[in-house]
């Protein structure tokens, strides 16, 4: 039985960034308290959680500290340590969710790979690469292009290398700058990921995203995805297998594929050369977290994937994922050429707007590429398309500006 008392429980959160302040945005009316821990004083987060803790994501006093404040630990970042986190969890008593193993298996991405097609989930061909030559080597068996990953630390498309032809190979892992694998190209009809919540003996998925990505950096996503039944049915089926492999509560973004046809086997991991098999979904990455495709929920569904996280990583309930009307988001991002202090221009385009919402992260400086909030356009008219909302996203998102 869940009991409220104020002050209610903390959730610590170990990252302060855009994730931790919709994570505390979505907690609070629930009240829920989060304390966050981040290296950047007064972080995104720092203005709507009861406090922060300013430590690096891999101190071990700091998060001790943030333990014996909270009643349950979370992350929003990767770049947490799973082994720090498992001592404290021991020592301390306060549990982890998602469980240290699965930042564990997430955090290096050949090892993910390897686990997720162990467990028969599938995936592209992939293998790890030591040196140019193992690059070229892939190219010989995938073809050209293939995709070179940094195995750890590559968020938003940082880390994630095209090497169109051996020419490029040396230059491509040089630019990664540590421990890489390669994966086979995959020729996709359209990038759809599963915001999936694995809860106290129950689980839920939120309704199929359709994502659209420029330079591997996600810049819209659009509800429901543009698909047919069938492959959302497999996009679900596959997630939830995911669920299985995933261990602790939490919010996981399932990154997918749909094709027509693509590649099963892997060489480096079934000794098979790559072969041509049935099936339109191939699993592209999983974060243990919210996700920036899950954006989209705290206007378009019954419950935000923050309020969801929330409620899962406490052993709560989870809510309803129903989808409350088709809904399109644009990320906003610092369109500027050098770094320089944020400031959003024209912004009265969007609060001017109906069915638009604007959500700002806070982060004091805009550098070129980064992400620094979203729009998302809801459906109020029953015949809006998800075109519709999508075409008005993209006008808003170039209405605005970081530019002088």
């Amino acid at each position: 039985m869940t009991t409220l008392r104020t002050p209610g429980p903390t959730i610590g959160v170990v990252g302060g960034g855009q994730l931790g302040r919709m994570l505390a945005e979505a907690a609070s009316p629930l009240g829920v308290e989060v304390v966050v821990l981040d290296p950047t004083p007064d972080c995104p987060a720092a203005p709507v959680v009861r406090d922060q803790i300013v430590a690096d994501f891999d101190d071990e006093a700091g998060i001790r500290e943030l333990a014996a404040r909270a009643d349950v630990l979370t992350f929003e970042i990767e770049l947490a340590d799973q082994d720090v986190l498992e001592r404290v969890s021991e020592d301390s008593g306060t549990p982890v969710h998602p469980k240290p193993s699965t930042l564990r298996t997430i955090h290096d991405k050949l090892v993910q790979k390897r686990e997720l097609e162990d467990a028969g989930i599938p995936v592209p061909p992939f293998r790890a690469v030591d040196d140019a030559d193992d690059v070229r080597d892939a190219i010989d068996d995938y073809g050209a292009p293939v995709m070179l990953k940094a195995r750890t630390g590559g968020y938003d498309g940082r880390g994630n290398v095209p090497v169109e032809s051996k020419d490029e190979a040396a230059a491509a892992l040089e630019s990664v700058a540590g421990p890489a694998m390669v994966e086979a190209f995959v020729e996709f009809e359209r990038e759809v990921s599963v915001i999936a919540v694995k809860g106290d003996d129950e689980s839920t998925t939120f309704p199929l995203g359709e994502n659209i990505h420029v330079d591997e950096i996600l810049r819209e996503t659009i509800v429901p995805a543009r698909t047919s039944e069938a492959a959302t049915e497999r996009a679900y089926e596959v997630a939830r297998d995911v669920l299985e492999v995933m261990d602790g509560r939490g919010v996981y973004g399932i990154e997918l594929f749909e094709t027509s046809e693509a590649p099963r086997a892997s060489e480096d991991s079934s000794g098979q050369s790559p072969q041509e098999a049935d099936g339109d979904i191939l699993l592209n990455e999983i974060a243990p977290r919210p996700h920036n495709s899950g954006h989209w929920t705290i206007e378009g569904a019954r419950s935000s994937q923050f309020e969801q996280h929330a409620r899962a990583v406490l052993g709560w309930p989870l809510g309803s994922t129903e989808l409350r009307s088709p809904t399109a988001l644009a990320n906003l991002l610092a369109d500027v050429a050098e770094t320089q202090d944020a400031r959003l221009r024209h912004v009265d385009r969007v609060l001017e707007t109906p069915g638009a919402n604007l959500h700002w992260y806070g982060k004091r400086q805009a550098r070129p590429g980064r992400k620094m909030g979203h729009v998302t356009v809801s459906g109020r008219d029953e015949d809006a398309t998800v075109e519709d909302l999508l075409e008005t996203a993209r006008e808003l998102e170039d209405a605005v500006t970081f530019r002088s």
